[in-house]
């Protein structure tokens, strides 16, 4: 007997229990008889990246922090505070309080120079993501990544995790040039590109932009609760464990 947990779906303040095998290995969700056409309810899985797979929060804060210490600024808000997964120019832009494009050009750099060499290195991934993965991939489900970081630390990761299996493609505002404007575009790039039918696609994040990019897209949400966000309201899939959203997936 397996000990089942729940995933929560809330719609209008009502929470709808459901079961999974949470307590059970992630592997041992998928019956390696099934055939691998049978296998998963939807066409394509897109995962972000921050906060729903890795914890890039201390060696992107290192980072800023260098960046701005090189160039003699003092940041106009507590590096605590940033919140990750805006792109790098927003976030130089509120950190200096400055709007002038050679200064955040300059701190780009900087940040780069320490992120892109070492600091990437330093993020943390989540418990049993590697299991989620490894699971999906098992079960022959496409999964694709869409994030707001930068095309080639994204890739560095990939590489450093030997994560460049699991995904079909990567997505980056900076994957063409000019650089896509907003998640909400890329998705549309996405989609369009690999022939996907939105209407059997989920995006998985952890935040509301991730939710509203997803929505405006017309692809359905999984919400983390482990990652940099908040969901305050009612109507959306919420899962608390990597467990719960296999089964959900699966």
């Amino acid at each position: 007997m397996y000990e089942f947990h729940s995933f929560h779906e809330v719609h209008e303040g009502n929470t709808i229990d459901r079961p999974c095998a949470a307590s059970k290995p992630l592997m041992a969700l998928i019956d390696p008889r099934t055939p691998t056409s049978d296998r998963t309810m939807f066409q394509a899985i897109i995962f972000d990246l921050d906060g729903t797979l890795i914890d890039s929060r201390a060696a992107i804060l290192d980072a800023f922090g260098k960046a701005l210490a090189e160039k003699g600024i003092a940041p106009r808000i507590a590096l605590s505070a940033v919140r990750i997964g805006p792109p790098l120019a927003e976030t130089l832009r509120e950190l200096s309080g400055s709007d002038d494009e050679a200064l955040l050009e300059s701190l780009a750099e900087h940040f780069k120079a320490h992120y892109d060499s070492t600091g990437y290195r330093a993020s943390e991934v989540f418990a049993d993501i590697p299991e989620l993965l490894t699971a999906l991939t098992a079960s022959g489900t496409r999964c694709f990544l869409a994030t707001n970081k930068r095309l080639a630390p994204t890739r560095l990761i990939l590489q450093h995790l030997q994560w460049e299996p699991f995904f079909a493609e990567v997505y980056a505002l900076d994957r063409e040039t000019p650089r896509l404007p907003d998640k909400s575009t890329m998705l549309a790039r996405l989609l369009a590109e690999q022939a996907l039918d939105a209407q059997n696609c989920i995006y998985v994040g952890d935040t509301p932009e991730d939710e509203a990019a997803a929505r405006a897209n017309g692809l359905r949400f999984a919400a983390v609760s482990w990652g940099y966000g908040e969901f305050p309201n009612a109507g959306r899939l919420y899962f608390s464990t990597p467990q719960e959203l296999c089964a959900f997936l699966r």
